[in-house]
């Protein structure tokens, strides 16, 4: 049976990975199909189409950023068109906004006497050894926690990149800093749009005020707006969890996804411990205008 997976993260944003690395563990990790879904860009998407091997598929995607009531919510979006007017700027204010809270968390822990720079993280943040020329970086790329984390573990002030955010930068944390994101049912009017479709993220797992799970009255607003599906099926979900958000988007007709949200070194590389029913994927897809999936070459 085809194997897809949904849900993974490069360099571009916070996986540790470059988006062609990503294609070759995706590759080796025996998938078929993989979306690559980089918080709130595509930046990674031309540097991993150009490796994709004959007989794979790349979905585009992305990972958008959301908030309702003070918490986290993210929305998986595929075969959108990135130039669309509204959403391009949308997702340019969530990446200037992203850049700037990172540095203020940044200079919240140097006056904690944490010993990391800015300098530092955004070598992390672009894959760069310490002191490297970072004149070539785009600037549009992602710049967020767990790269501040990384550094945080480098400057001997966490054990690891969990106990990073346990102790500094997790919400309710004393270097944490809240940022914009979208209100969920206008991410999903956005997307669709722009002619993507979208599933939601690991509905489970929350973060903030909403102790762990997106409440399921939002969930039927998106639904109602146009969400396509729930990534029911991710590693972070236990059994009980996952078989209620099955129910839920059986009882919402909403596709189930099963996803791995790989980003390389932080998740132990898990692309495809989670993947996504074909059929499930075709229909998800199935209303998508705005971007084609990207196949390799045929000879």
């Amino acid at each position: 049976m085809m194997r897809i997976d949904l849900h993974s993260h490069s360099s571009v944003s916070d996986g540790t990975e470059p988006p062609e690395k990503v294609v070759g563990h995706a590759l080796a990790a025996g998938l078929d199909v993989l979306a690559l879904t980089d918080h709130d860009t595509v930046g990674g998407l031309a540097a991993a189409a150009a490796h994709v091997p004959p007989g794979f598929t790349l979905v585009p995607g992305m990972e958008l950023s959301c908030a309702y009531e003070g918490s986290s919510v993210h929305l998986l979006a595929y075969l959108f068109d990135p130039d669309h007017p509204e959403l391009a700027a949308e997702l340019r204010r969530i990446r200037l906004d992203r850049t700037e809270r990172a540095a203020t968390m940044v200079r919240m822990l140097q006056d904690a006497g944490v010993g990391l720079t800015w300098q530092r993280v955004r070598e992390i943040a672009h894959g760069r050894e310490p002191g490297a020329d970072l004149g070539d970086v785009d600037s549009d790329d992602v710049i967020g926690r767990p790269h501040i984390a990384r550094a945080i573990v480098e400057g001997d002030a966490a054990e690891d990149v969990q106990d990073a955010f346990d102790r500094w930068i997790g919400s309710g944390g004393p270097a944490y800093v809240a940022r914009y994101a979208l209100d969920p049912v206008r991410a999903v009017e956005l997307v669709r749009a722009a002619g993507g479709v979208c599933s939601l993220a690991h509905p489970a797992r929350g973060e903030g005020a909403l102790t762990g799970a997106v409440p399921e009255p939002l969930v039927e607003r998106m639904a109602e707006t146009g969400l396509g599906g729930i990534e029911a099926d991710h590693p972070s979900h236990d059994e009980e969890e996952t078989e209620r958000w099955r129910a839920v988007a059986e009882r919402l007709n909403l596709v189930v996804t099963g996803s791995s949200d790989d980003h390389g070194e932080l998740t132990g590389h898990r692309l495809g411990i989670r993947t996504t029913d074909p059929a499930a994927f075709e229909r998800l897809i199935a209303p998508a205008t705005g971007a084609s999936l990207i196949t390799g070459p045929t000879g």
